[in-house]
């Protein structure tokens, strides 16, 4: 498969050859699956945290005399049937991490890529470098290279002008070669790679 390398002006500068192997037919997907689950399990803060009987603040003395109030009887002001007692069974804080092999990630990373290249949505440019950090020079970019809806930029190094640029666009994100994984390739609607980027992101996708 050939990619066309356009540069920020969206002329076309030339072809680039895409050297991993591409995984045909539905090889992959449980990988995928299996790795966007641990992901965003992953982002979860597992800080939630109620207070036990034994935690809740408070005497230990009882509300009312047992007998001859006419009330139901209470032992403590602490019960869990009580508004401000403890809670039964609540959130405690835990680790909601999922454990996924090396290869399964690995395997992954190559289908999703391939399902993108296969679908037309990966743009290569020559360069991601802007003059200035202003958004303004920055839409110019996405106006050249016709980007609709969301997108990720995938540079080899993070650029100041471009993060600066992009930051207040709720439809652009920016990511290096090293930390792009399977969930940033899947979830915009095109993905623009610098020349170096992806030819780092292929070394890594050609590694067993």
């Amino acid at each position: 498969m050939k990619l066309t390398i356009k540069d920020t002006k969206g002329n076309n500068h030339g072809e680039f050859e895409v050297t991993f192997p591409l995984i045909e037919d539905g090889k992959g997907t449980q990988a995928v699956h299996d790795t966007v689950v641990a992901y965003q399990a992953a982002q979860r803060m597992g800080t939630a945290c109620t207070k036990t009987v034994g935690e809740v603040a408070g005497t230990n003395k009882k509300p009312w005399r047992q007998k001859g109030t006419g009330r139901a009887r209470a032992g403590s002001f602490q019960s869990p049937l009580w508004r401000g007692g403890g809670v039964v069974f609540g959130p405690r804080p835990r680790d909601f991490g999922k454990k996924v092999s090396r290869k399964t990630k690995q395997l992954a990373l190559r289908k999703a890529m391939s399902e993108r290249l296969r679908a037309g949505d990966v743009i290569l440019v020559e360069d991601l470098k802007l003059e200035s950090p202003k958004t303004k020079d920055f839409l110019a970019l996405v106006s050249a290279l016709e980007l609709k809806g969301t997108t990720l930029l995938v540079a080899q190094t993070v650029d100041a002008n471009l993060t600066l640029a992009t930051r207040n666009l709720t439809k652009v994100a920016v990511a290096t070669s090293e930390s792009l994984n399977t969930y940033d390739i899947l979830r915009p609607d095109k993905l623009v790679f610098t020349r170096g980027a992806f030819e780092q992101v292929q070394t890594r996708l050609t590694k067993e």
